[in-house]
C-alpha cells in the first residue's frame, strides 16, 4: 500500500511552488487544475483545484473554511535541518517552531524533531525528522533556530 494524499487548493500552481520549495520535491504534472508532486520517483502529494470538476465533480467547497479541519499533512524528511533553512527562506507561517517530540525530560516516543506550519490555503503541515534522530541537546523553541 502507498498513500496518495490529495488536497483541494485555491491556486494549484502557487501551492505546487510552495510544496516544492518546502519539501524539495518536483512537479510531475503541472498546470492550473491538477498537480502531482514526487520525490525520488514516488508520489507524495496531489493538488486539485476547488474550481475544476473533471469527470468526478468538485472535490470540496472553497467557501467551507478552515481547510483540512482535523487533518495534518505530515511529512517525515531526511533533511530536517535543511528543511528548517528552506522554511526560513520561504518565510512560511510557523505555527509551532522546531521542537522535540516528546519534550524533555520525557523518554521514548518518536524522539524526533518537528515543526508545524500552515500552507498557502491554511492547511496544517508538519515536518518531522525520522524517529530516533533528536538528540539530548534540545533547547526551548524560543532559542532554537534550527
Amino acid at each position: 500500500m502507498r498513500p496518495q494524499p490529495l488536497i483541494a487548493v485555491t491556486d494549484v500552481e502557487a501551492s505546487s511552488r510552495w510544496y516544492q520549495q518546502l519539501l524539495g520535491c518536483r512537479s510531475d504534472h503541472g498546470g492550473p487544475a491538477y498537480e502531482r508532486l514526487v520525490a525520488d520517483g514516488t508520489l507524495i502529494l496531489q493538488l486539485h483545484s476547488f474550481d475544476v470538476e473533471h469527470d468526478h465533480g468538485r472535490i470540496g467547497d472553497k467557501n467551507d473554511r478552515p481547510f483540512g479541519n482535523g487533518v495534518l499533512l505530515w511529512f517525515e524528511v531526511d533533511d530536517f535541518d535543511l528543511a528548517m533553512e528552506r522554511i526560513e527562506r520561504m518565510n512560511a507561517e510557523v505555527v509551532l517552531p522546531r521542537h522535540r517530540n516528546p519534550p524533555p525530560p520525557q523518554e521514548g516516543g518518536p524522539n524526533h524533531w518537528e515543526v508545524w506550519l500552515k500552507d498557502p490555503d491554511g492547511y496544517p503541515v508538519v515536518l518531522s525528522s525520522p524517529d530516533g534522530t533528536a538528540d539530548a541537546q534540545w533547547r526551548p523553541a524560543s532559542s532554537d533556530r534550527g
